[in-house]
């Protein structure tokens, strides 16, 4: 079994179910903060504070950070590794076949990371170690998660840009990455790879669109 896992088949397929475990949480993540469109953040606060306390996420949670450093540490020292055993990069023919997304999923990867970054710098670290504002809601004393995020939404135009740039580059990396993890698990025939490839535009455009929606939405409605 080590053997595996130390081989490239073995490398490529740990990456793509952590990959495609990664895309299931951002559905998740996208319908909780859909919520901020509606209301004035009960509704939002609510389902966030549930998360955040609910015993099961207090599991899930590490178990998704480590899906994460993994995710990206697998495909780190697979990119380079592919790059010393082709100095000469590809044929010119292989490249007319692939797309732009799929050429640069290491550069893309890596942008991704960055707005990551930012997102938990900005969000996840001060829910969890700063201090948040409180706000109570049928008697119950919880953190007011929307104040965060729409205040930030809502008094700086460029963090609103930083998103939807941010959520360009998702749209662009899930584009390949959906439908090359579930190549790499097997579904590789040239009927399902068609097939797969429709159904990851159709889920990169809701997801990215979703994500890039909510702070264009802010921009619009307060800050323009």
């Amino acid at each position: 079994m080590s053997k595996f896992f130390t081989s490239s088949i073995g490398q490529k397929f740990f990456m793509s179910i952590t990959g495609l475990f990664l895309m299931l949480f951002l559905v998740v993540h996208l319908t909780i903060n859909s919520l901020l469109l509606f209301g004035d953040g009960e509704l939002f606060n609510r389902a966030a504070n549930f998360m955040s306390s609910n015993p099961v996420m207090k599991i899930i949670e590490p178990i998704l950070g480590i899906g994460f450093i993994v995710h990206i540490l697998y495909a780190a020292f697979i990119t380079l590794k592919n790059q010393m055993a082709r100095p000469q990069g590809y044929k010119v023919a292989n490249k007319s076949k692939a797309s732009w997304a799929s050429k640069n999923m290491f550069i893309l990867g890596g942008l991704v990371l960055v707005f990551l970054v930012i997102h938990l710098a900005n969000f996840f670290w001060k829910v969890k170690f700063g201090t948040v504002a409180a706000i109570t809601i049928d008697g119950r004393e919880l953190h007011d998660v929307y104040g965060l995020v729409a205040g930030l939404f809502k008094g700086w135009w460029w963090y609103n840009v930083i998103y939807i740039v941010g959520a360009t580059f998702l749209f662009l990396h899930l584009t390949h990455s959906f439908w090359s993890a579930f190549q790499t698990i097997g579904w590789d025939n040239n009927k399902w790879i068609g097939r797969l490839k429709v159904i990851a535009y159709i889920y990169a455009t809701i997801v990215a669109g979703g994500f890039a929606f909510i702070p264009l939405y802010f921009l619009i409605k307060y800050v323009v």
